[in-house]
């Protein structure tokens, strides 16, 4: 049976942590930017990575000989109705920097060590600013690694901005629906700035620079997004409608009425030697 003196030196030590984490200043969330609401694409933007220039090959990727070729083949297969290499036919997610793209509307939740990235049709994604570092041993994941800093541009005391680094990726990996290729080693770098438009408020900024080794150089563009406060939320499920079948290295397709079809002229059907 403990003894008195036993028991008060548990209670002293236990309303001394009581009283360390009463002195523990809570964080100050008026320091941080309102970027509540849906944030969705402005009317008449597609799907493209550079908002500013057409989907394909008017997006004009600095790639590198080796992967403008890949690219090259990826456009002839869907021009003949394959899928190319755009991994998605197949619900592997799509990852970053893709889901930057906003196919699907997002929202972003904001605490003092976690931003949130949420979107109906990619996983969660969260972007790490307690101060951390990158460790040295990463899971590669679709959506990567990411560590966050705000910043207070203009020193009044509030944060204006949010600086990401990206790292610890896997693929497949694309750019967008036309299938502009990352390199495969999967070393891609991604470095952000997200803040509000200080002419609108309701405008959302994210420039993005990719660092790639299918890259010639990195590529930077400023993404746009329209903030809206009373939204209507979807759910979508790769998995639920998918109808394309994978087999071996070819793409085809479940028809209405369950049986297998090609995806482009001249499609060789699946081998059925394990069939008799």
């Amino acid at each position: 049976m403990p003894s008195r003196t036993t028991i008060a030196a548990d209670l002293v030590a236990a309303l001394g942590i009581t009283t360390a984490l009463a002195q523990t200043p809570a964080p100050d969330l008026a320091k941080f930017p309102d970027w509540s609401g849906q944030w969705r694409k402005f009317p008449g933007q597609g799907n493209q990575w550079d908002q500013t220039k057409p989907l394909g090959r008017a997006q004009q990727a600095p790639l590198t000989r080796e992967y403008q070729a890949i690219y090259d083949a990826n456009l002839a297969d869907q021009a003949q109705g394959g899928q190319g290499i755009d991994p998605t036919g197949y619900c592997i997610p799509f990852g970053m920097p893709r889901m930057m793209t906003g196919v699907f509307p997002f929202e972003i939740s904001i605490t003092p060590t976690v931003t949130y990235f949420l979107s109906e049709y990619n996983m969660p994604r969260r972007i790490l600013t307690d101060g951390r570092d990158f460790p040295k041993e990463m899971e590669p994941k679709f959506i990567g690694y990411s560590i966050g800093k705000w910043t207070d541009e203009d020193g009044d005391g509030r944060y204006d901005a949010l600086e990401v680094e990206t790292r610890g990726l896997k693929g497949p990996r694309v750019f967008e629906g036309s299938g502009i290729p990352l390199h495969e080693d999967n070393q891609t770098v991604i470095k952000e700035r997200f803040a509000l438009n200080k002419a609108n408020k309701d405008n959302l900024q994210i420039e993005i620079t990719v660092i790639d080794n299918a890259l010639t150089r990195p590529w930077t563009v400023l993404k746009n997004f329209r903030r809206d406060t009373s939204p209507i939320w979807f759910e979508y499920n790769c998995s639920e409608d998918n109808h394309h079948v994978a087999i071996e290295k070819e793409n085809y397709f479940l028809g209405a009425d369950g049986k297998l079809m090609p995806t482009k002229k001249g499609q060789k059907p699946p081998d059925l030697s394990h069939f008799k």
